[in-house]
């Protein structure tokens, strides 16, 4: 028996939560328990009694969660007040992004966390099961954003993404064509924009011309390539992933610097540190600022605006990890398990994630080793 825990989410305005009642029910049938601090579940519309009727115990307190939990399940990294609660031996899942986050993983590095960050856990053919589902959101919304954002009344250059008859509508270059990218250039297509999606994989934009069977321009990336397709856009959007490294700054300040006065820049990729030179954090209460008249939105955790459909999405992907670590026990588990074996960062005190160690210019332990 496992005593799992899920706290309420204390990033500026996270309304996901780390397990649905669902969950709680499989886990509660298989012989564990489960705490949900008070509150989890209700900004994805989930209420306290319908945990209760799954079988979990509601606390009060995050203290309680963490502090009695053998095993923490999240949605996004802890944040600096939540470092306190880092034990030994504790397993904590959850998004993490460490690339760009130095002090979460020396607090964790410090603490002895064994930790399992979703976005990195791989198949055997590369792909990112519990990465895609939040990819696909934020994909998807990337082109909401930016659509509200080019409104003159949200800052932008009042332009329609699907102009009308007579008028030319936006250009939307995309930068990447995974997950992120192809769910981006679906609904800017949809909308009728002018689409321009790069990326370096020739297979990829070979596989993403029939996919839209010539209904947007692909281009093989490099610096010349960025700069062009940067100068003309009315709105980027940035979608490169190198799973657990820094993303590659694709723009740099020149290329903002050329852009037209007015246009937006989305950049998803802002959680591994962003591919626009010119990107910051942001927040939902603070999303976007101005760098040479061209707006930026650079929030860390966009799916968090639809938490209702995020969080059954995440939900589906994460919950067979988090019960085979139940089941399984961490060791077991990541023995049995190659894909969650990819997905350890940090184990009791040692960091095994080569790119982020490479991000941050540590030392990487192999798992086998440590």
């Amino acid at each position: 028996m496992v005593l799992i825990g899920v706290p309420r989410e204390t990033k500026d305005h996270e309304a996901r939560v780390g397990l649905v009642p669902s969950g709680v029910l499989g886990l509660r049938q298989a012989g564990h328990r489960v705490l949900i601090q008070a509150g989890a579940g209700e900004g994805s519309s989930l209420g306290d009694g319908d945990y209760r009727k799954a079988g979990a115990e509601i606390v009060q307190t995050a203290a309680e969660v963490w502090g009695r939990a053998e095993m923490v399940v999240k949605v996004k990294e802890p944040l600096p007040d939540e470092y306190r609660f880092l034990r030994p031996d504790l397993i904590l899942s959850t998004y993490l992004h460490l690339a760009p986050l130095p002090k979460l993983t020396q607090a964790l590095l410090d603490a002895r966390v064994n930790a399992v960050a979703y976005e990195t856990i791989r198949d055997d053919d590369g792909s990112l099961p519990l990465l895609t589902p939040m990819s696909e959101v934020a994909g998807r919304m990337s082109v909401q954003i930016g659509a509200h954002y080019l409104e003159t009344g949200s800052g932008g250059r009042g332009v329609l993404l699907g102009g009308v008859p007579g008028v030319a509508p936006a250009e939307v270059v995309i930068l990447g064509g995974g997950v992120v990218g192809t769910n981006a250039a679906k609904i800017a297509v949809g909308a009728g924009a002018r689409v321009t999606i790069l990326d370096r994989n020739l297979d990829r934009l070979r596989e993403l011309d029939d996919l839209f069977r010539g209904r947007l321009v692909t281009l093989a990336s490099n610096p010349l390539s960025v700069a062009e397709a940067v100068s003309r856009a009315d709105l980027v959007i940035g979608a490169v992933l190198i799973p657990g490294a820094s993303a590659p700054r694709l723009v740099t300040r020149e290329m903002v610097a050329a852009m037209k006065p007015g246009s937006v820049i989305v950049d998803v990729a802002i959680d591994q540190g962003g591919c626009v030179e010119t990107a910051r954090p942001t927040t939902f209460s603070d999303p976007v600022y101005s760098v040479d008249d061209v707006l930026h939105y650079c929030v860390t955790n966009m799916p968090a605006a639809t938490p209702h459909t995020s969080t059954f999405a995440l939900t589906n992907a994460t919950f067979p990890y988090v019960r085979l670590l139940a089941e399984m026990g961490l060791d077991r588990a990541i023995a049995a398990s190659r894909p969650l074996r990819q997905g350890i960062n940090t184990y009791r005190g040692r960091l095994v994630h080569p790119a982020v160690a490479e991000s941050q210019g540590l030392a990487c332990q192999p798992l086998s080793l440590a």
